[in-house]
């Protein structure tokens, strides 16, 4: 089935502008010479851009732990979330194998109940145990994230695709200083006990907002619910000052196009 270019997207536009000049080549010529043909295609081409994206940065999103694993019959890697989760599976495996242990150098004929003791007693300080070891360290989990080219609270298409990408950071360990909170357009939700006041306590935190979020009076457009009650809702906008006085920064990227003739001329 023929394509037919679409003249109202920029490539449609451009390939109807190539079918035009080898049209006015082919009726000056009765023929594509090879010179004026490759002349026109380089010209054609030069409207494109075939260069890799570069603005791509890897964004950390989570991190696991890599458990590796060898003996004489294979070597696995498997992934864990947690530090402990790892240790306990390889504690069970060398519970089951204490036997080939228990009496020598000082390991006794029962296995530990705590699994780091375990696990330490069977490989040893270095391990390994024979032809059998393990390996265990965190390591990031990250993507490349590519926005919406427009974001849009009333674009149901960029709106589905951001809440898709949504990020949860939670609190590594019980001592990480850190809190468990969800990030969304640059906008961070910690929901987390706080034993200091004892309660549930939810904040927001609007201050790294991606700007297209952003009315022109400074706010984000919020709305706040608990249950069936909508405890905020700031939808509304203020009047925008006359001369504004603050906020942040906007960065607007005109783009420049210089469309080469769209018709070839004989000479």
């Amino acid at each position: 089935m023929p394509i037919k270019p679409d003249p109202a997207t920029p490539v449609g536009e451009a390939i109807i502008d190539l079918a035009n000049l080898m049209d006015a080549l082919q009726e000056c010529s009765r023929e594509w010479p090879g010179a004026d043909t490759v002349s026109i295609l380089a010209r054609w081409l030069n409207r494109f851009s075939f260069t890799v994206e570069k603005d791509l940065t890897p964004q950390r999103v989570g991190r696991a732990w890599v458990l590796r694993q060898w003996d004489r019959h294979e070597d696995a890697v498997t992934l864990w979330y947690d530090r402990a989760s790892a240790l306990a599976a390889v504690a069970q495996q060398v519970r089951g194998a204490w036997d080939d242990v228990a009496g020598t150098d000082g390991v006794p004929y029962l296995p530990p109940a705590d699994d780091q003791m375990a696990v330490d007693l069977y490989y040893g300080p270095e391990r390994n145990h024979g032809d059998s070891g393990y390996a265990l360290y965190p390591a990031d989990i990250s993507r490349h994230l590519r926005g919406p080219i427009s974001l849009s609270l009333s674009d149901s298409s960029a709106c589905a695709e951001v809440n898709s990408s949504a990020l949860f950071h939670p609190q590594a360990s019980p001592d990480d200083e850190g809190l468990p909170c969800i990030e969304i357009a640059g906008i961070l939700v910690f929901v987390y006990l706080d034993a200091d006041r004892e309660a549930v306590r939810v904040s927001i935190h609007l201050d790294t907002t991606d700007e297209r979020l952003i009315r022109a009076d400074g706010a984000v457009p919020l709305r706040v619910e608990i249950e069936d009650a909508t405890v905020f809702d700031n939808r509304t906008p203020s009047p925008a000052p006359a001369h504004p006085t603050g906020g942040k920064a906007r960065s607007w990227r005109l783009a420049r196009r210089i469309a080469p003739s769209r018709r070839w001329k004989c000479r």
